[in-house]
């Protein structure tokens, strides 16, 4: 098995460039980026017989976790709704390889969507994803670099601006940051396949200041994927994943996660991590316990309600965030 899960040499080939991206970049509009979705599966076993001893394998993998997330008997009444953060850009970049020009251990993540109530797959629903590099350093923010930042009132922009903005976004609520450059790694939307399946190829993240380790995700259902852009539907979950310390204090030890000199919060101290384990979002990692740098992967079954509508603007029910008074970083 010689398929690595990400070969940064093959992405300028399979994706345009984040200038290319950055100028034909607008709200509502399909950038298909990565050609067709993810293979659909057609047999069982375990995640950890085909990464267990070399988790840097690219497609018998993925086929593995797939096997795992389908053979799992659980499946979740509630997956935990979470607030959006300031960082979220309605960017729909759709692709599977989110990684662009940013450096780390390679992370394929697997997100598999289903029906709270009947455990049947979203199919032909919309699965996006968000997250900082190995520096904490968010792609449209970088100017606010690896220290988090405030929560300022504002809607979330839907585009990359034309230059450097100044002031807080039109709008209410929701704690919206204003962007400072329009680079696009790190971000992606893909369509559920006819299990619920997603998968992005991506870069274990990093961290900054007041959280622990994490990826932001929305999952759109009742629209329609069209020239347009995603149309119609809502967004009935916002969440966020989380990594178990022992994998995040392992990367730690490589660059450019070594050169983080931010203070790192732990999984049992960060404001937002409800504590429940996988309902809450922790994600099952698989990979060489030696050899972390070989590759990560992370996947998940997100059991959710289809006709709810959670934005992530302000936890369901207008309730607040679990776990202690939230950090103003998200």
């Amino acid at each position: 098995m010689t398929e690595s899960i990400h070969d940064a040499s093959h992405v300028s080939h399979d994706e345009p460039d984040n200038a290319v991206v950055s100028r034909t970049l607008s709200r509502r509009r399909v950038l298909t980026l990565a050609g067709a979705g993810a293979v659909a599966l057609t047999g069982t076993g375990a995640v950890a017989h085909a990464a267990g001893r070399d988790a840097s394998t690219g497609s018998a993998t993925l086929d593995a976790a797939k096997a795992a997330a389908s053979a799992s008997s659980a499946c979740m009444r509630l997956t935990t709704e979470q607030i959006e953060g300031p960082y979220y850009i309605d960017y729909e970049l759709f692709r599977k390889n989110v990684v662009e020009d940013r450096t780390g251990i390679p992370l394929l993540l697997v997100l598999r969507a289903v029906d709270a109530a009947t455990c049947r797959p979203l199919r032909d629903s919309a699965v996006e994803i968000w997250h900082c590099d190995a520096s904490g350093v968010y792609s449209g923010y970088t100017q606010t670099g690896n220290g988090g930042g405030g929560m300022p009132p504002g809607t979330p922009p839907s585009g990359p601006p034309s230059g450097t903005p100044s002031g807080p976004p039109p709008g209410g609520g929701g704690g919206h940051a204003t962007p400072t450059d329009d680079l696009t790694w790190l971000r992606g939307i893909q369509m559920t396949d006819h299990q619920g399946f997603v998968a992005f190829r991506t870069v274990f993240p990093g961290w900054y200041t007041g959280r622990a380790v994490h990826i932001h995700t929305k999952v759109h259902t009742g629209g329609t994927r069209t020239s347009a852009g995603y149309t119609g539907g809502r967004t009935c979950h916002t969440g966020q994943f989380y990594f178990a310390e022992n994998a995040v204090k392992a990367t730690a030890g490589f660059a450019p996660y070594s050169a983080n000199t931010v203070e790192r919060v732990t999984l049992d101290q960060d404001s937002l991590y409800p504590g429940t384990g996988t309902q809450g979002g922790l994600l099952e990692l698989v990979y060489d316990h030696r050899h972390i740098e070989r590759g990560v992967v992370g996947h998940l079954t997100m059991a959710v309600d289809p006709a709810a509508t959670n934005d992530g603007e302000g936890m369901p029910g207008g309730g607040t965030p679990p776990g202690p008074s939230p950090s103003p970083s998200a």
